[in-house]
C-alpha cells in the first residue's frame, strides 16, 4: 500500500519484522556495521531471568498472537511450531542442527517432484561454517558418516546416557549407524554460557543459556551494537512509494494499541513462514492487488512441514528417560541419500534417537499412550517412569502449490485478515512415513523393546510460503531474499526455503540470514 511515513518519524537504515533467529541475525551483522537497525516484535520482551523449567512455562513461549486456521490432512501446527516474543521459536527450540545435504537442493531436477532451490550446498558450506564457529555446536563431525563437507564441530559431543545405549542396539542389530546428534548445545561452557545440566528442560528456554537461543547468540551482540527493539509491536502491512518497487516503511500497533509507522531504508521480513506470507497478503494495494511481491501468484505457495512420527517402548532396563536434552542423543541418517527408495516412495528421513521426556503434556510419556485412562495409567505411568524409551522419525516433504498460506475471511482485533493454512501430503509422501514407522518398530524390537507403539504423525517446523528460486515467475525472492517485484524488501526465515530437506531447519536459517545480512549490507 502506498504510504507515507510520519516525518517527525525516525528513519532507520534496516528496519526488521521478527526478533526470531533469522532477524537477530540480520540485526547483529547489521548493526555491527554501523547501521541503524530497529527490530519490531509482536509478542512480549523475553530474558534469561523469566524462564522456568515448567511444562506450564513452556506453552506460554508457543504462539499467542492473532490464530491461524489450518485444514488439510497434515496440518503444519502453527500454535505448536511458532513462537512468541523475543527469540521466537528458536526460544523453545530444541537446537538440532544437521546440516542440508547436498541432494536437497536439486529434488526438481533429480527426482522431478517439488522444487530446485537457485543455490547448492557448496554455497552455503561457508555460512554454515561461520554460523557453528560463532555459535557453537557440539558433535562429531566424523561419526556422522553421511555428513556433507565441513569444519569439524567446535565443542565434543554431548554424553550417551542409558535410553541412547538401550535404543543404540537396536540400530547396531539391523546394521544401522548411528552419531552423536549435532546440537547447538553446550557441551562444555563458551564464554558467558554454562554447559548442559542434561535436565531435559529445553522446550522451557533453557535458562542457563547452555542451549543457543537469540537470547544468548545474536541479539545481545545486535543490542550491543546500537540496534533497538520494540516489543508488542504487531506489524500489519508494509507500505510502498509510487512506483510500488521501493517499501517505504511498515505500519504497525504499538504497546498502547496506537497505529505507528517505521521508516526503513531497506525492510527484512522475519516474522516466520506464515506470518511473513500473510503480512505480505495483507498488504495489498493498486501497483500489487494481490499482495506485497504477488505478481506471480507465488505468495504463500508451497507451504511445508516435516511429517513426523514417533516410536515409543518399555524396555527391562532402566533407561531414564528424563535425562539428557529433548532433541535427543543419537540421530542417525542411513535413510537419507536415496531418496525414492521405491517408485510409490518418495522422501529421506532422519532417526532422532533417546529424546528426553517429561511425565505429561504433548510429547509427554503420558500422552504417547491416550488410549489408557483412568486406573489403567497409573501402572503404565509407574513403568514407563524408568524404563520407556522413544525416537523420532523427521520425513521430508514436497513443495506443492496447492499447499499454501491464503487469508481467512476472519479478521484479528485490528481488522486485518487472519492467516489460512492448507497443508496435505500426498501418497508418496506418505508411503515414506509408513515406511519410517514399520523401520522404527523393527529397530526398538531389536533392542530388545518390550513393548513398542508408533504415535500419530504430526507435522514437525514450518518452511516455505516465501519461496527463493532463479525465475521471478515461480518464485518469491531471489537467492539472498530479496522480494523480485520489490528493490529493498528482503525475507529471511525459513519461508524461503524451496524444498523441505528431513533436517531441522534453524541452522540452515541462521546460515541464510548470514548470507542475506552480508549481500544486503553490500547493497
Amino acid at each position: 500500500m502506498v504510504g507515507t511515513a510520519n516525518a517527525s518519524a525516525k528513519s532507520y537504515d534496516l528496519v526488521i519484522v521478527g526478533a526470531g533467529a533469522a532477524g537477530s541475525v540480520v540485526a547483529a551483522v547489521a548493526a555491527e556495521a554501523g547501521k541503524r537497525v530497529l527490530i519490531l516484535e509482536a509478542g512480549p520482551e523475553r530474558e534469561l531471568g523469566q524462564l522456568y523449567s515448567s511444562q506450564i512455562w513452556a506453552r506460554k513461549l508457543k504462539w499467542s498472537g492473532a490464530p491461524v486456521t489450518e485444514e488439510g490432512n497434515l496440518r503444519v501446527g502453527h500454535n505448536f511450531n511458532a513462537g512468541f516474543g523475543t527469540g521466537g521459536a528458536a526460544l523453545h527450540h530444541y537446537a538440532v542442527w544437521p546440516r542440508l545435504h547436498e541432494n536437497d537442493f536439486s529434488v526438481h531436477s533429480d527426482y522431478g517432484v517439488g522444487l530446485d532451490w537457485p543455490i547448492g550446498y557448496a554455497d552455503l558450506r561457508p555460512f554454515y561454517d561461520r554460523i557453528q564457529a560463532q555459535v557453537g555446536i557440539s558433535g562429531d563431525a566424523r561419526a556422522e558418516t553421511w555428513r556433507p563437507p565441513g569444519e569439524p564441530y567446535p565443542m565434543p559431543p554431548l554424553p550417551v546416557f542409558s535410553q541412547g545405549e538401550v535404543i543404540r542396539r537396536g540400530f547396531e542389530a539391523l546394521e544401522m549407524h548411528t552419531a552423536p546428534i549435532p546440537v547447538a548445545v553446550n557441551s562444555t561452557p563458551s564464554g558467558e554460557r554454562r554447559a548442559c545440566l542434561y535436565d531435559g528442560w529445553c522446550d522451557a528456554g533453557c535458562p542457563i543459556g547452555a542451549l543457543a537461543n537469540p537470547l544468548v547468540t545474536y541479539l545481545p551482540r545486535a543490542l550491543k551494537a546500537g540496534a533497538e527493539i520494540r516489543h508488542r509491536a504487531e506489524v500489519l502491512r508494509v507500505l510502498h512509494d509510487a512506483s510500488g518497487r521501493r517499501v517505504t516503511a511498515v505500519e504497525y500497533v504499538d504497546a498502547a494499541g496506537a497505529r505507528q509507522q517505521a521508516r526503513g531504508d531497506q525492510v527484512v521480513l522475519a516474522a516466520f513462514a506464515v506470518q511473513t506470507a500473510r503480512l505480505l497478503l495483507n498488504s495489498r494495494s493498486d501497483q500489487h492487488p494481490a499482495g506485497l511481491g504477488n505478481h506471480n501468484d507465488r505468495v504463500g505457495r508451497y507451504l511445508m512441514t516435516h511429517p513426523a512420527t514417533t516410536i515409543s517402548g518399555l524396555f527391562k532396563e532402566e533407561t531414564q528417560p528424563a535425562l539428557g536434552i529433548t532433541g535427543g542423543q543419537l540421530i542417525c541418517h542411513d535413510r537419507y541419500a536415496d531418496k525414492r527408495p521405491a517408485p510409490e516412495r518418495f522422501g529421506s528421513y532422519q532417526w532422532l534417537i533417546a529424546n528426553a521426556v517429561k511425565p505429561n503434556d504433548l510429547l509427554g510419556i503420558a500422552n504417547s499412550r491416550p488410549d489408557l485412562v483412568g486406573a489403567a495409567l497409573e501402572p503404565f505411568m509407574q513403568r514407563a517412569a524408568r524404563h520407556y524409551g522413544t525416537m523420532v522419525a523427521v520425513g521430508e516433504d514436497i513443495a506443492l502449490a496447492d499447499n499454501r498460506v491464503s487469508l481467512s475471511r476472519q479478521r484479528d482485533a485490528h481488522g486485518m485478515p487472519l492467516a489460512h493454512c492448507t497443508h496435505n501430503i500426498g501418497e508418496q509422501t506418505a508411503a515414506m512415513t509408513r515406511a519410517a514407522t514399520e523401520e522404527g518398530l523393527a529397530i526398538f524390537r531389536a533392542a530388545g523393546a518390550e513393548e513398542a507403539w508408533a504415535g500419530p504423525t504430526a507435522g514437525m517446523h514450518i518452511l516455505g510460503g516465501t519461496v527463493m528460486g532463479r525465475d521471478s515467475a515461480t518464485s518469491v525472492t531471489d537467492s539472498y531474499g530479496r522480494c523480485h517485484e520489490l528493490d529493498n524488501l528482503f525475507i529471511a526465515g525459513p519461508g524461503v526455503f524451496p524444498s523441505s530437506g528431513a533436517v531441522n531447519p534453524t541452522f540452515t536459517v541462521h546460515a541464510l540470514a548470514l548470507r542475506t545480512a552480508e549481500h544486503l549490507l553490500q547493497k
